[in-house]
């Protein structure tokens, strides 16, 4: 691998690089901030995509820049009321023109605008932050709304499509098998007891009932930006997943995450729940960019999304575990089983409030 800094350089135009260092704490990519002297906008982000994830780099690249201007576009045709900003980040070039760098040792590097003036969390603080993360991103699906789907390539075939998941998991049990302890026993129990559910979104779809959109794909709350004066969500980044999918999937990703006061990464398991009055605050902020383009069966599979992506995280750490940490980063043998844990509580909880929610869901139509 190509040392970050000889990098940076190419995608200098102007100026020289300043200092370069760690930025974030992505499961995926490897991300630094990079700090330039004499340059229009002093900072900006550079990253190393993880091509065992992403097969197609130039897939994700090419979504990228199409996003990003069909945003920006449509932002500048309509401005944002009052002294209100949004943004996505910006591809950057390299000083001949190109969007990525692919350096000695193989390894795929891209460079991205820097969102100024701004900060994310890994938790949410209050209602108030539910609901500009929820307004973040019905902006997004709004803002790519009118983008044509024929436009957008599939980067990550089978991405959030729960089925093939279940299938992933089948095959890893049978050909590695599952060493027994208290914690993977529960797993192995929660995840067979909601095999019948597993395909809710996708038989929806096949049935004409749910139709594909321009989605986000990992619309978690730390990929929401907040100005650092007023609060108010200003970006939504990590646009590598965007894709054709189902809206839903992006509802319940960031309901999921943003839900459980605890964070995705605790160790205290069994005390994570899902907190209904957060998911009011962002459900709120959503529908009040987003209404327009859900229909009422849209509304009909919300609960759904928000159970089933809860648990299909579970299902993707467990597997992840018992694969022996493949795809998320683990800085711990038992890390991605904890990660599971944390997910299936919270779906329980999910699942215990399902007539609450469902309220609070008809509420808001």
């Amino acid at each position: 691998m190509d040392h970050p800094g000889g990098v940076a350089e190419q995608f200098t135009p102007q100026g020289r690089v300043l200092g370069l260092r760690e930025y974030g704490h992505g499961n995926v990519n490897d991300t630094f901030l990079v700090t330039v002297e004499g340059a229009a906008e002093p900072h900006y982000i550079l990253q190393r995509l993880n091509l065992r994830v992403f097969r197609r780099p130039e897939l994700v690249m090419g979504n990228l820049r199409i996003v990003s201007g069909h945003a920006a576009r449509r932002l500048a045709l309509a401005p944002m009321a009052g002294r209100r900003r949004f943004e996505l980040p910006r591809v950057l070039l390299t000083r001949d023109g190109r969007d990525h760098v692919i350096d000695p040792g193989g390894s795929f590097w891209r460079a991205l605008s820097y969102i100024d003036a701004a900060e994310t969390f890994d938790t949410i603080k209050d209602a108030g932050h539910a609901g500009e993360v929820g307004y973040a991103l019905g902006m997004f699906h709004t803002l790519l709304s009118d983008l044509a789907l024929e436009d957008l390539s599939d980067t990550l075939p089978g991405f959030h499509l729960t089925p093939g998941y279940l299938a992933h998991y089948d095959e890893v049990l049978e050909r590695r098998g599952a060493r027994p302890s208290p914690e993977v026993n529960y797993g192995l129990r929660f995840v067979a007891q909601r095999r019948a559910f597993i395909p809710v979104l996708e038989d929806a779809k096949a049935q004409g009932r749910l139709r594909e959109r321009p989605i986000h794909g990992d619309p978690k709350i730390n990929n929401v930006m907040l100005d650092t004066a007023t609060g108010q969500a200003v970006a939504l980044v990590d646009l590598d997943t965007v894709k054709p999918g189902l809206v839903h999937y992006d509802i319940g990703d960031c309901l999921r995450s943003g839900c459980n006061p605890l964070g995705e990464e605790t160790g205290d398991w069994e005390r994570v729940r899902f907190d209904p009055e957060l998911c009011r605050a962002m459900l709120q902020g959503y529908l009040s960019v987003a209404r327009d383009f859900l229909t009422e069966t849209d509304y009909s599979y919300i609960y759904d999304a928000i159970r089933l992506i809860a648990f299909e995280l579970g299902l993707r750490f467990f597997t992840d575990y018992l694969a022996g940490n493949v795809y998320f980063k683990a800085r711990r043998p038992e890390h991605n089983l904890v990660r599971a844990l944390v997910q299936f509580k919270l779906t329980g909880s999910i699942e215990s409030q399902a007539a609450s929610l469902g309220a609070i869901i008809r509420d808001l139509r």
